[in-house]
Protein backbone atom coordinates (compact mmCIF):
# COMPACT_ATOMS: atom_id res chain seq x y z
CA UNK A 1 0.00 0.00 0.00
CA UNK A 2 1.85 2.95 -1.35
CA UNK A 3 2.09 6.12 0.63
CA UNK A 4 1.32 4.60 4.02
CA UNK A 5 3.88 4.98 6.76
CA UNK A 6 4.38 1.99 8.97
CA UNK A 7 3.34 3.91 12.12
CA UNK A 8 -0.17 4.23 10.68
CA UNK A 9 -0.47 0.48 10.13
CA UNK A 10 -1.06 -2.35 12.51
CA UNK A 11 1.93 -4.70 12.38
CA UNK A 12 1.59 -7.72 10.11
CA UNK A 13 2.10 -9.94 13.16
CA UNK A 14 -0.69 -8.22 15.11
CA UNK A 15 -2.99 -8.32 12.08
CA UNK A 16 -2.37 -12.05 11.63
CA UNK A 17 -3.04 -12.58 15.36
CA UNK A 18 -6.29 -10.60 15.09
CA UNK A 19 -7.46 -12.66 12.12
CA UNK A 20 -6.65 -15.87 13.96
CA UNK A 21 -8.35 -14.58 17.13
CA UNK A 22 -11.62 -13.68 15.37
CA UNK A 23 -11.76 -16.84 13.29
CA UNK A 24 -14.78 -18.68 14.59
CA UNK A 25 -15.59 -16.01 17.23
CA UNK A 26 -18.76 -14.44 15.86
CA UNK A 27 -19.76 -12.93 19.17
CA UNK A 28 -16.91 -10.42 19.61
CA UNK A 29 -15.19 -10.28 16.22
CA UNK A 30 -16.35 -6.76 15.32
CA UNK A 31 -15.45 -5.50 18.80
CA UNK A 32 -11.91 -6.89 18.43
CA UNK A 33 -11.48 -5.35 14.98
CA UNK A 34 -12.77 -2.00 16.20
CA UNK A 35 -10.31 -2.08 19.10
CA UNK A 36 -7.46 -2.30 16.58
CA UNK A 37 -9.11 0.36 14.40
CA UNK A 38 -9.11 2.73 17.37
CA UNK A 39 -5.32 2.32 17.49
CA UNK A 40 -4.78 2.36 13.71
CA UNK A 41 -7.71 4.25 12.14
CA UNK A 42 -5.87 4.70 8.83
CA UNK A 43 -5.03 1.02 8.29
CA UNK A 44 -6.99 -0.02 5.18
CA UNK A 45 -6.52 -3.71 6.01
CA UNK A 46 -8.47 -3.27 9.24
CA UNK A 47 -11.28 -1.46 7.43
CA UNK A 48 -11.30 -4.26 4.85
CA UNK A 49 -11.44 -6.90 7.58
CA UNK A 50 -14.27 -5.06 9.31
CA UNK A 51 -16.18 -4.66 6.05
CA UNK A 52 -15.78 -8.31 5.08
CA UNK A 53 -16.85 -9.43 8.53
CA UNK A 54 -19.88 -7.13 8.53
CA UNK A 55 -20.87 -8.31 5.05
CA UNK A 56 -20.86 -11.88 6.33
CA UNK A 57 -23.22 -10.76 9.10
CA UNK A 58 -25.58 -9.18 6.53
CA UNK A 59 -24.91 -5.68 7.92
CA UNK A 60 -24.81 -4.16 4.46
CA UNK A 61 -24.64 -0.42 5.13
CA UNK A 62 -21.82 -0.70 7.66
CA UNK A 63 -19.99 -3.23 5.48
CA UNK A 64 -20.15 -0.96 2.46
CA UNK A 65 -18.80 2.00 4.44
CA UNK A 66 -15.86 -0.04 5.76
CA UNK A 67 -14.97 -1.51 2.37
CA UNK A 68 -15.25 1.91 0.78
CA UNK A 69 -12.97 3.37 3.48
CA UNK A 70 -10.37 0.67 2.81
CA UNK A 71 -10.32 1.60 -0.89
CA UNK A 72 -10.24 5.35 -0.11
CA UNK A 73 -7.23 4.86 2.16
CA UNK A 74 -5.41 2.58 -0.28
CA UNK A 75 -6.73 2.82 -3.85
CA UNK A 76 -4.18 0.21 -4.97
CA UNK A 77 -5.39 -2.38 -2.42
CA UNK A 78 -6.66 -4.74 -5.10
CA UNK A 79 -8.41 -7.27 -2.86
CA UNK A 80 -10.36 -4.54 -1.05
CA UNK A 81 -11.33 -2.98 -4.38
CA UNK A 82 -12.46 -6.37 -5.69
CA UNK A 83 -14.48 -7.05 -2.54
CA UNK A 84 -16.12 -3.62 -2.62
CA UNK A 85 -17.14 -4.14 -6.25
CA UNK A 86 -18.39 -7.66 -5.51
CA UNK A 87 -20.43 -6.30 -2.61
CA UNK A 88 -21.89 -3.60 -4.87
CA UNK A 89 -22.75 -6.17 -7.53
CA UNK A 90 -24.49 -8.48 -5.07
CA UNK A 91 -26.39 -5.43 -3.78
CA UNK A 92 -27.81 -4.90 -7.27
CA UNK A 93 -25.49 -2.05 -8.25
CA UNK A 94 -23.79 -3.46 -11.34
CA UNK A 95 -22.76 -0.08 -12.79
CA UNK A 96 -21.21 0.96 -9.50
CA UNK A 97 -19.35 -2.37 -9.27
CA UNK A 98 -17.97 -1.93 -12.78
CA UNK A 99 -16.76 1.55 -11.87
CA UNK A 100 -15.14 0.30 -8.66
CA UNK A 101 -13.40 -2.50 -10.56
CA UNK A 102 -12.12 -0.19 -13.31
CA UNK A 103 -8.57 0.11 -11.93
CA UNK A 104 -8.36 -3.69 -11.58
CA UNK A 105 -8.65 -3.99 -15.36
CA UNK A 106 -5.13 -2.51 -15.50
CA UNK A 107 -3.75 -5.55 -13.66
CA UNK A 108 -1.96 -8.11 -15.83
CA UNK A 109 -4.10 -10.96 -17.13
CA UNK A 110 -1.95 -13.27 -15.01
CA UNK A 111 -3.63 -11.81 -11.91
CA UNK A 112 -6.54 -13.86 -10.59
CA UNK A 113 -8.50 -10.78 -9.48
CA UNK A 114 -8.31 -9.38 -13.00
CA UNK A 115 -9.66 -12.67 -14.38
CA UNK A 116 -12.46 -12.77 -11.79
CA UNK A 117 -13.45 -9.18 -12.64
CA UNK A 118 -13.41 -10.05 -16.35
CA UNK A 119 -15.62 -13.04 -15.58
CA UNK A 120 -18.05 -11.01 -13.50
CA UNK A 121 -18.22 -8.40 -16.25
CA UNK A 122 -19.22 -11.11 -18.72
CA UNK A 123 -21.67 -12.52 -16.18
CA UNK A 124 -23.39 -9.14 -15.84
CA UNK A 125 -24.03 -9.30 -19.60
CA UNK A 126 -25.17 -12.96 -19.37
CA UNK A 127 -22.19 -13.99 -21.52
CA UNK A 128 -21.88 -17.31 -19.74
CA UNK A 129 -19.24 -19.09 -21.84
CA UNK A 130 -16.90 -16.11 -21.67
CA UNK A 131 -17.57 -15.76 -17.92
CA UNK A 132 -16.73 -19.44 -17.35
CA UNK A 133 -13.48 -19.11 -19.30
CA UNK A 134 -12.38 -16.10 -17.24
CA UNK A 135 -13.46 -17.63 -13.93
CA UNK A 136 -11.62 -20.88 -14.65
CA UNK A 137 -8.48 -18.99 -15.70
CA UNK A 138 -8.67 -17.01 -12.44
CA UNK A 139 -9.13 -20.15 -10.34
CA UNK A 140 -6.08 -21.70 -12.00
CA UNK A 141 -4.02 -18.59 -11.16
CA UNK A 142 -5.29 -18.09 -7.62
CA UNK A 143 -2.97 -19.57 -5.02
CA UNK A 144 -3.31 -16.64 -2.60
CA UNK A 145 -6.97 -16.82 -1.61
CA UNK A 146 -8.14 -20.41 -2.03
CA UNK A 147 -11.58 -19.99 -0.38
CA UNK A 148 -12.37 -17.49 -3.14
CA UNK A 149 -11.94 -20.29 -5.70
CA UNK A 150 -14.83 -22.18 -4.11
CA UNK A 151 -17.08 -19.12 -4.32
CA UNK A 152 -16.17 -18.51 -7.96
CA UNK A 153 -16.74 -22.23 -8.61
CA UNK A 154 -20.36 -21.75 -7.52
CA UNK A 155 -20.72 -19.07 -10.18
CA UNK A 156 -19.17 -21.37 -12.78
CA UNK A 157 -21.75 -24.04 -11.91
CA UNK A 158 -24.58 -21.53 -12.31
CA UNK A 159 -23.17 -20.33 -15.63
CA UNK A 160 -23.06 -23.94 -16.85
CA UNK A 161 -26.71 -24.39 -15.83
CA UNK A 162 -27.65 -21.22 -17.70
CA UNK A 163 -25.82 -22.47 -20.80
CA UNK A 164 -27.81 -25.70 -20.55
CA UNK A 165 -31.08 -23.80 -20.59
CA UNK A 166 -32.16 -23.44 -16.99
CA UNK A 167 -31.84 -24.34 -13.37
CA UNK A 168 -30.93 -27.76 -12.01
CA UNK A 169 -34.45 -28.39 -10.67
CA UNK A 170 -36.04 -27.93 -14.07
CA UNK A 171 -37.71 -24.68 -13.05
CA UNK A 172 -37.78 -21.46 -14.98
CA UNK A 173 -34.63 -20.19 -16.58
CA UNK A 174 -32.58 -18.06 -14.26
CA UNK A 175 -29.57 -16.07 -15.28
CA UNK A 176 -26.34 -16.54 -13.37
CA UNK A 177 -26.60 -12.88 -12.47
CA UNK A 178 -29.91 -13.57 -10.73
CA UNK A 179 -28.25 -16.42 -8.89
CA UNK A 180 -25.43 -14.12 -7.85
CA UNK A 181 -27.83 -11.50 -6.55
CA UNK A 182 -29.92 -14.03 -4.66
CA UNK A 183 -27.54 -16.67 -3.45
CA UNK A 184 -23.92 -15.59 -3.04
CA UNK A 185 -23.48 -13.34 -0.06
CA UNK A 186 -21.31 -10.26 -0.42
CA UNK A 187 -19.13 -11.63 2.33
CA UNK A 188 -18.32 -14.71 0.30
CA UNK A 189 -14.81 -13.63 -0.54
CA UNK A 190 -12.27 -14.08 2.18
CA UNK A 191 -9.37 -12.02 3.49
Amino acid sequence: MKGMTMSKLCSDRDLAALIEDIRGDDSRDIEKIERQLSLFPEDPRLHFLRGSTLAGKQRAIEAHRSLQKAVELAPDYALARYQLGFFELTSGEADRALSTWGPLLKLPTENYLRRFVDGLTHLIRDEFAAAIAQFEAGIALNQDNLPMNHDIGLLVAECRKALNGGTADGGEDESATSFLLGQVSPGATHH
